[in-house]
């Protein structure tokens, strides 16, 4: 059991990164990592929904009926944006209006829906909340590489401290296409290097 928690937590910062693998949620992930707090808090948020929704649907999937199953999710789903959404406003203004209307619209991220249908409809709370913490977290870190490294580039800042010259075109939509590219580009040619051995190993065998 602990074996399949830790492999259904991990699952979602690497072999099956919603961002990166899936390619899942790439309206906001283009849309908002403009910075390194935007892209962190869009990702927290998104965490959150999807943590919540995944537990929730999972305790109630055999009392939802099949054919309104869809609906179902979406009304529980849109609960807890609407949370989101509220507190983002209530204790970080700058921040809720810098997403805009991306917070809202996390009711229809394909991410959420997906885990919800794929996974917590078919397996208990335990492995559904294990399952959407691993998918929420690898989310974040992705949106929040990809903030990061278009402030730096795009901006000249960190966290609001100037580092250099920005190159502009990185904080536009042109610089959200290259730079979330070159990380699949990236995690694609890991992966590949990472599996290698053991290729090399299943032809010794044979």
């Amino acid at each position: 059991m602990k074996k399949n928690l830790f492999y259904e937590f991990t699952k979602g910062l690497w072999n099956e990164s919603p961002t990166f693998r899936q390619l899942l949620g790439m309206c906001p992930t283009l849309a908002v990592t403009t910075s390194v707090i935007n892209g962190f808090s869009m990702g927290m948020a998104t965490s959150f929904v999807l943590i919540c929704s995944s537990t929730i649907i999972s305790f109630i999937r055999k009392l939802i009926p099949n054919q309104v199953r869809i609906a179902s999710y979406i009304v529980i789903i849109a609960a807890f944006v609407t949370v989101a959404d509220l507190f983002l406003k209530g204790n970080f203004p700058a921040v809720s209006k810098a997403l805009g209307p991306f917070i809202p619209l996390i009711v229809v991220n394909c991410v959420i829906l997906g885990r919800a249908e794929a996974f917590a409809a078919k397996n208990n709370p335990l492995l559904s909340f294990a399952d959407a913490l691993g998918m929420g977290l690898g989310f974040t870190l992705a949106l929040t590489m990809l903030g990061t490294i278009r402030e730096i580039l795009g901006s000249g800042t960190i966290f609001g401290f100037l580092t250099f010259e920005p190159w502009v075109v990185m904080i536009l939509p042109g610089g959200a296409f290259i730079t979330l590219g070159l990380l699949i580009g990236l995690i694609n040619f890991l992966k590949q290097k990472a599996n290698k051995p053991e290729v090399h190993a299943a032809c010794e065998v044979k």
